[in-house]
């Protein structure tokens, strides 16, 4: 589905996340068991401590993407925040092919550090208050868990309330 060569990506992405956390914790995980809920189960991690970077798009006017954060008890809420994250009156979430090619990672493997340099961040104000979060490598085979400090060192960084509480699962 997607031609990219992860262990590349992965070491460039290793190299930003260990300048901006040398104290980081690398996690090789099986990539069939990336996504969030079904990595926190079988591998034993909370849901709290553990976040999802989606990439979002415009819907109307000029195409604009923007990466997000929040922690996997949240979601994002796209519809309320549209103007602030892609300076629209709509958006929606993009496509694998479309993250992919705006990030140069895998989806289920987008990490906040090693975005494009031009590609806006906007993290949930909740992640902030905790002392680490677990996020993607760029592959669905890593996984790293940060001190969430190490997210002030991406220059596109916005901390806003971008949030609202999951319904259970």
């Amino acid at each position: 589905m997607h031609n990219i060569d992860t262990a590349t990506l992965e070491e460039r992405v290793l190299a930003v996340a260990h300048a901006a956390d040398p104290a980081l914790e690398t996690i090789r995980i099986d990539p069939d068991l990336a996504d969030t809920a079904t990595f926190c189960a079988h591998y034993g991690y909370a849901l709290e401590e553990s976040g999802n970077c989606i990439v979002v798009r415009s819907k109307s006017g000029d195409l604009r993407y923007a990466a997000c954060l929040v922690q996997a008890t949240r979601q994002l809420d796209l519809n309320r925040h549209s103007r602030l994250l892609v300076g629209a009156r709509r958006a929606s979430f993009a496509s694998p092919e479309e993250t992919v090619e705006v990030t140069g990672m895998v989806p289920g493997g987008v990490t906040p550090l090693g975005l494009p340099a031009d590609l806006p961040l906007f993290v949930d104000e909740p992640v902030m208050r905790l002392a680490h979060m677990i996020v993607g490598g760029g592959g669905r085979g890593l996984k790293l868990r940060i001190a969430t400090t190490a997210l002030r060192t991406v220059p596109t960084l916005q901390v806003a309330d971008i949030g609202r509480d999951a319904p259970p699962r």
